[in-house]
């Protein structure tokens, strides 16, 4: 079976897709190739002079625009300022293991980073997309723990891994409760999950869990990892799809549909999940 690459992208002339955090890693990656296949990408980043000299020079159409998603102001600030139809949507923007920290709207940095921040923006943004959302996720969703109670890291003791795996269990709650309502609205729009396995970025840089970066033959390269966000940008699949690496385990290969851990696939908990996001994100922004 010949594997999917770059190479078989389709021609996204006349398409407008906005990218979160892709100043460098997947994001800068990803940008790149949707611009050679003609698509007018549009970054949204917290360092635009940073992304301007990541760009310099690449062919294509790109479009540089300040947005912090861990910053509610800045979400609501870039939404309320966008016009237009939007084709696609890719929530990439993510930190990992981080130490605890607050934003300025008193949220858990990494919590708001990977997920409060996307949900709102999607939200925002939800009634121009006319194609899907992207979420990237991670296999580590596997092993996180929502608790509903406490979203926000308040009253547990913070844990930089837990965390992380929490919110990305959260991302793909999100997109099968975003899916639910999309379809249950009649809306052909679709959301869509992207885990690239374990890519080696400077994403977990600081982190312990770093060390298998190390392992070549456990991870991908960054362009491989990046061939799971761009196939669940352009290839037909059903909502809610789950494209992760073909490897073992999901840890490295090619794009290929999978399935979430069975955390992921709990529909009363999404429901839940929203719910609760919405209370988190409307308190914040008082």
């Amino acid at each position: 079976m010949t594997r999917w690459t770059a190479n078989d992208l389709p021609d996204l002339t006349g398409r407008t897709v906005l990218i979160t955090g892709a100043g460098r890693g997947l994001g800068l990656i990803t940008a790149g190739e949707l611009a050679r296949v003609g698509a007018r990408v549009v970054l949204g980043v917290r360092d635009t002079t940073k992304a301007r000299r990541a760009f310099a020079g690449l062919p294509g159409a790109f479009e540089v625009r300040a947005l912090d998603v861990a910053d509610l102001g800045s979400v609501r600030a870039f939404a309320d300022s966008w016009s237009g139809d939007l084709d696609i949507v890719i929530n990439n923007a993510g930190v990992m293991d981080i130490p605890a920290a607050r934003t300025r709207d008193g949220l858990d940095l990494q919590t708001a980073t990977n997920y409060t921040g996307p949900f709102l923006l999607t939200n925002l943004l939800l009634d121009r997309i006319t194609d899907r959302v992207v979420h990237v996720t991670s296999q580590l969703h596997r092993q996180g723990k929502i608790d509903l109670t406490d979203l926000d890291w308040r009253s547990r003791g913070y844990n930089g891994m837990s965390a992380y795996e929490a919110s990305k269990l959260a991302v793909v709650l999100f997109s099968l409760e975003l899916q639910r309502r999309l379809t249950a609205a009649g809306r052909p729009v679709r959301s869509v999950l992207a885990s690239p396995g374990i890519a080696r970025t400077a994403l977990a840089a600081h982190s312990r869990s770093n060390v298998i970066n190390r392992f070549t033959f456990l991870t991908n390269a960054a362009e491989i990892g990046a061939l799971s966000v761009l196939y669940a940008a352009t290839q037909d699949v059903p909502g809610n799809s789950y494209i992760g690496a073909d490897g073992l385990g999901g840890l490295r290969g090619h794009p290929a549909l999978r399935r979430p851990g069975k955390a992921g696939l709990d529909q009363a908990m999404a429901a839940r999940l929203w719910d609760a996001t919405a209370d988190l994100v409307a308190v914040a922004a008082r």
